[in-house]
C-alpha cells in the first residue's frame, strides 16, 4: 500500500436551492461570519469546523425519519447547545422548524430552512 498522502478535511457542504439564504441562517445560528460569497458557492468563517453551501436547484429535502421511498438523509449536523429550550426558540425564531419525529427527550432534531435536519444537544 503507498505512504498516505496528508489530507485534511476542510468543510461539510450542504446543497440548497439558497446557497445565500441557508449561510445567512447557519451564521446568525452558530455566531459565524459568511467567508466567501459568491454565486452557488457560499462559506462560513472560522470559528468551528467548515461549512459551506453549494447551489443546488433540484435540492429534495431528506424525509426525517425517512420511510420507504422517501428521499434520504445523507448527514446531520450536531449543535451542542447549554439551553436545549433557549436553543429551539432561537433555531426557530431565524427559520428552522422542529422536526414531527424526536427520538430523544434530550436532542431536539430541528430542520433547516432548506428542509436539512441538525440536531440540538446539551452535553450534561
Amino acid at each position: 500500500m503507498p505512504a498516505r498522502p496528508r489530507m485534511t478535511l476542510t468543510s461539510t457542504v450542504l446543497g440548497t436551492p439558497d446557497p445565500r439564504g441557508l449561510a445567512r441562517f447557519y451564521a446568525e445560528l452558530l455566531g459565524r461570519e459568511v467567508a466567501t460569497d459568491e454565486p452557488g458557492w457560499v462559506t462560513l468563517g472560522p470559528g468551528g469546523p467548515g461549512l459551506s453551501f453549494q447551489l443546488e436547484t433540484d435540492h429534495v429535502p431528506p424525509t426525517w425519519p425517512q420511510g420507504p421511498g422517501d428521499q434520504q438523509m445523507q448527514l446531520h449536523l450536531d449543535v451542542e447547545v447549554d439551553d436545549l429550550v433557549a436553543a429551539t426558540g432561537f433555531a426557530q425564531s431565524l427559520g428552522a422548524r422542529v422536526a414531527e419525529f424526536q427520538p430523544q427527550d434530550d436532542v431536539r432534531v430541528m430542520l433547516d430552512p432548506a428542509g436539512h435536519p441538525f440536531c440540538l444537544y446539551t452535553s450534561g
